[in-house]
């Protein structure tokens, strides 16, 4: 485990655990929304992380910018997207929440290929110029999407019908938007998820 600036002109930080054995491939995972209290410390990234180890695959949990209403915050995983190509063969990402959207809008337009995109708790749009189904439509990746089918804070219903016109895996999870009590089986999900992208040519 170690500790990572990101370059890029912002203070962005993160946490790289590897697993025992070496590995070419890497996720990073986005945070929650960071004025309501989202970091790389938050528990469902922790477990997705563990999980990833446990698969032989590396994971960058990272903090974000000055808030900078979401558009600073893409750029921030688009850098560590950047950190992580230099590094490694394979890169791919995770996100929670407003973090999930995020991986999507950054994932959509960067210069090189991401070998998929986990995305927990998507919300639609974080604003202006910040549509994360229209990302998802222009996605050439593989996509993974779990909800929480008693969610009511994360609007998800429009990433999940592109997901399922897409033909990309869907996840439901009998939670709200905090996922109390299947933390376990989301990053199982995630674990496996990226097993296989990592996998496809």
């Amino acid at each position: 485990m170690s500790d990572v600036p990101i370059p890029g002109g912002r203070d962005v930080r993160g946490r790289l655990e590897e697993p025992d054995a070496e590995t070419e491939s890497v996720v990073i995972a986005c945070p929650p929304h960071p004025q309501h209290g989202g970091s790389r410390s938050d528990q469902r990234l922790v477990a997705v992380s563990e999980a990833l180890g446990e698969a032989g695959i590396a994971c960058l949990r990272f903090d974000y910018g000055a808030w900078d209403e979401g558009r600073g915050e893409r750029e921030d995983v688009r850098n560590a997207v950047r950190w992580a190509d230099d590094r490694y063969d394979e890169v791919g990402l995770f996100g929670y929440s407003f973090g999930a959207s995020q991986a999507l809008l950054a994932a959509a337009d960067l210069d090189g290929p991401i070998a998929g995109v986990a995305a927990l708790a998507p919300t639609a749009s974080l604003g202006p110029d910040l549509d994360a189904v229209a990302a998802l439509a222009a996605l050439e990746a593989p996509a993974l999407v779990l909800y929480g089918e008693r969610d009511t804070t994360a609007d998800w219903e429009p990433v999940l019908e592109r997901a399922r016109e897409r033909g990309d895996d869907v996840v439901s999870l009998p939670a709200d938007h905090f996922f109390l009590g299947t933390r376990e089986e989301i990053a199982e999900a995630v674990a496996a998820f990226f097993a296989s992208a990592f996998e496809r040519p």
